[in-house]
């Protein structure tokens, strides 16, 4: 009998288990067509020419990549895509109606300043960076009349043809400006599309505008157009400084993606975007930054081509554009942001920040900071009232205080689960790792993650309630007063967010009700009482699934470009980190059903069965391979030629790194073809002399942080003297004595030689220095390159043809040590060959150094 009793309450917990799979299995199937832009019908070549058509901007983006060849600073094709551009608004000003003013005008930008960028600081100093403008307004229109800018980059990044990023924005912007003219609508108020070329660069296109341009001044507000992967939906990374922006973007957006947690956490990841530029650096201009945020995988890669952008996205894009031109164009506080905003360092906003997030872009809900304090804490207000209610009528003093004790361990039994569900999922994850030959089995397989760590996360999750009984309406309140707790904990940090948890609180609330009042009808163990807790919760539930499931996709594609760190434990982050991540979404998006769930699901059968798949899918990770063309592993490549004068190569070698766990190791036993082609078939060891470390990659300062575990391997000097007969040197034009103790002024000029694709110059410069001429004579603090003494880099990029003049201030008669790494995009045969010979799910980043260091 007791056997017999035990199997029906099996057969009732996996009953549940399969309706909660369904339930889960659906919410996450309509996520999947929600990010991944199903629901958007793309538009084609013959759509009416009054509305956005996502073909034509396809059109754009062949002619930007297939065209060009990549739009590299130093290559061809940014000039010819910068023709391209410049030709297809003439052509809009030609035909566009006696309505409009149309001005098309190339603006060549030059400046010096610093900034952070990866947690280091760096100095640039640029010039001839060639920005396209176009100002669209009514043929009544002034010059300074208030105007809403549209910017997107039109350059790509190393070794990309760079569709999405950002050939797409400049796609969209094409479309947008036709579509404005076409539909003979004509501008309230001007619209400027700037078409900046050095984004790439660290935003100096955008610098150059916002500094030195006649129309900075008039600008109210501006929207950033951005590609952090190949499509999906268009998300507001970041709006500000004043709250408005936003506000307009949730009235008008017709599928809007926007997360105000977003802009709190934008910082973690390694990039940045033009957005900093115009709304904090130098604009604290009004704004939103929207960027595509899915398709991480092919971001920053030769891979980022037309064929592999999501269909829809460019629509949905277009879509929300002309819907944001339109309002902005037509609001107040744009002809009120250029009187009372930037100019004052003031915003004519009532707010600094807004709590926005979208339901599925279905809609948006927004409300102010202030509001969001009182929304956020009012749930406290019931939860110090749940000890009275729980004791009602018996309001004993002692009655009491054990209720509060129960209402606490129900919140110490909830965050228990909470932390097994993030813990179990890592500990399973090492334990993987310990037996396998490489890490991030997930990346290419995305289910992987979710098939691994989701149901041991559900055992985390059922633990507690297993192992220690506990009462269902304690269980309950408890996980209430943890959820009010955190959501009262994200408002007193000041961020904006919160909403989650706030909405995960005031479900259950509803949930509660719901149930109690299906218990009493169907019974306490009945799957209709089970229905009246979960059925309420449903909207947040899927909404958590969609939060959930979008951090965790942008989380795996991320890692594959979040740098590598030292061995061995290095191997460990990203399988910690996604394990964690999945963890975490796991617990949110179930932990509000567990006070009723748990006790149909916290069986020994249900954890075991849990437990079999988590094992059966650790094994089976084991066995898939990490890598594909759809997931590939970034490698940079980089060919250094050192040089004694300009015309002498004294050695050169190719270094490689890698920018995830899977180390120079794994990459070269899977690419035996090129380990036994740098070594002359002899076998490949991971001897120290091949080790490099990161001074050798000045070129790339300050990315080059991402890199640990580099090698380097002899290569031959004589193929780079049929191209280039003359190479980078610096040389001293004078020294100009300041002081009797050594103090002096170095002149020097920076020859480039017969370099013809210059992508940048680095000089790194350690010893006593006391000032240079670089960012209005503004030295930074200094920076440690490779661990070495303090260190100032300067990064130069521009036009190659003319000599760069600087100098530099020594404060004592130390000698000042100067290490010059100008990159340049020539590949030689051999280099060439080389990057042939890895795989196809191998992406490389190629190019050639010339490196030299002088004593002044």
């Amino acid at each position: 009998m007791v056997l017999w009793t035990r199997s029906i309450e099996d057969r009732r917990a996996f009953r549940c288990l399969f309706y909660l799979a369904v339930l889960y299995g659906l919410a996450s199937w309509l996520v999947y067509v929600v990010l991944h832009m199903r629901h958007v019908q793309p538009l084609g070549t013959d759509a009416p020419l009054n509305r956005f058509s996502e073909a034509r901007a396809v059109e754009h983006v062949r002619q930007l990549t297939v065209g060009t060849g990549g739009r590299q600073e130093g290559s061809p094709g940014l000039e010819l895509a910068a023709n391209y551009i410049k030709s297809e608004l003439e052509e809009l000003a030609r035909r566009a109606g006696p309505s409009y003013r149309i001005e098309v005008e190339e603006s060549l930008v030059n400046g010096s300043f610093s900034m952070y960028f990866l947690r280091h600081r760096v100095t640039l100093n640029y010039r001839n960076h060639k920005n396209i403008i176009m100002r669209i307004s009514s043929n009544i229109s002034e010059e300074h009349d208030s105007s809403f800018l549209v910017n997107g980059h039109y350059d790509s990044p190393l070794g990309s043809l760079g569709a999405s990023d950002c050939g797409s924005c400049v796609a969209s912007m094409l479309e947008l400006a036709r579509l404005i003219v076409d539909s003979k609508w004509v501008p309230p108020q001007p619209v400027i599309f700037l078409f900046n070329g050095a984004e790439e660069l660290f935003l100096l296109g955008s610098h150059g505008f916002i500094t030195t341009h006649r129309w900075r001044d008039e600008i109210g507000a501006f929207v950033d157009i951005e590609a952090s992967g190949s499509g999906g939906i268009d998300m507001v990374c970041q709006s500000g400084p004043t709250s408005w922006p936003s506000r307009v973007y949730a009235e008008v957006a017709p599928y809007p993606m926007a997360n105000s947690v977003a802009q709190d956490f934008f910082g973690i990841i390694p990039g940045d975007t033009d957005y900093r530029m115009f709304a904090e650096d130098y604009g604290k201009i009004p704004g939103l930054d929207i960027i595509f945020v899915l398709g991480g995988y092919f971001y920053h890669t030769a891979f980022d081509t037309v064929e592999n952008l999501i269909p829809g996205s460019i629509q949905g894009r277009g879509e929300n554009l002309i819907r944001l031109v339109k309002a902005f164009s037509n609001s107040s506080l744009l002809l009120n942001e250029v009187k009372n905003s930037h100019k004052s360092g003031k915003s004519s906003g009532t707010d600094e920040r807004t709590v926005f997030f979208d339901y599925l872009t279905f809609f948006m809900v927004i409300y102010s900071k202030d509001l969001s304090v009182i929304l956020h804490t009012l749930p406290i207000g019931i939860l110090l009232l749940v000890p009275f209610y729980l004791t009602f009528p018996n309001t004993a003093l002692v009655s009491f205080l054990w209720t509060l004790v129960d209402l606490l361990k129900g919140m110490f039994f909830h965050f228990s689960s909470l932390i097994l569900a993030i813990t179990i999922p890592v500990i399973a994850a090492v334990v993987r790792l310990l037996f396998t030959q490489y890490s991030m089995s997930w990346f290419a397989h995305p289910f992987l993650a979710f098939l691994m760590f989701v149901p041991c996360s559900l055992v985390g999750l059922l633990l507690p309630r297993k192992l220690w009984s506990i009462k269902e309406e304690t269980y309950y309140w408890g996980a209430y007063g943890l959820y009010v707790v955190l959501t009262t904990v994200y408002v007193m940090s000041g961020l904006s967010g919160g909403f989650l948890t706030y909405m995960m609180s005031l479900s259950m609330l509803v949930a509660w009700f719901s149930y109690s009042l299906s218990k009493r009808n169907f019974g306490h163990q009945s799957i209709r009482s089970l229905a009246g807790y979960v059925v309420p919760l449903i909207p947040s539930l899927v909404y958590s699934v969609y939060y959930g499931g979008f951090l965790s996709q942008f989380v795996i594609e991320k890692m594959g470009m979040m740098g590598s760190l030292q061995q061995p434990y290095g191997y460990f982050v990203p399988d910690v980190v996604v394990a964690a991540v999945v963890g975490l979404v796991t617990g949110w998006c179930v932990g509000p059903t567990l006070p009723v769930v748990g006790q149909w699901l916290a069986r020994s059968s249900i954890i075991k069965f849990l437990l079999q798949i988590t094992v059966v899918s650790l094994a089976l990770a084991s066995q898939l391979f990490p890598y594909s063309t759809g997931a590939p592993k970034r490698v940079v490549l980089q060919q250094t030629f050192v040089t004694a004068d300009s015309s002498k190569i004294v050695e050169s070698s190719y270094g490689f790194s890698v920018v995830d766990s899977n180390g120079l190791n794994f990459l070269f036993y899977n690419s035996p073809a090129a380990s036994r082609w740098l070594l002359n078939n002899s076998v490949l060891s991971f001897k120290d002399e091949y080790l490099s470390d990161k001074s050798s990659w000045v070129a790339l300062y300050p990315a080059s942080f991402l890199f640990t575990g580099s090698l380097q391997f002899p290569a031959r000097t004589d193929e780079i003297l049929e191209p280039y007969k003359d190479f980078p040197s610096l040389s001293i034009l004078e020294t100009v004595p300041m002081s009797e103790n050594g103090r002096r002024r170095v002149h020097l000029e920076l020859y480039l030689g017969s370099l013809s694709q210059i992508w940048s110059s680095s000089i790194n410069i350690t010893g006593p220095l006391a000032n240079w001429s670089f960012a209005d004579s503004t030295l930074p603090e200094p920076q440690a390159v490779s661990g070495g003494p303090p260190s100032y880099v300067c990064r130069l990029s521009g036009k190659s043809h003319e000599n760069w003049t600087f100098w530099l201030e020594a404060n004592t008669s130390e000698p000042l040590n100067v290490d010059l790494a100008v990159l340049d995009q020539y590949l030689t045969a051999s280099a060439s060959e080389l990057k042939s010979l890895f795989p196809e799910w191998v992406d490389i980043t190629a190019f050639s150094t010339f490196y030299s260091t002088y004593r002044l």
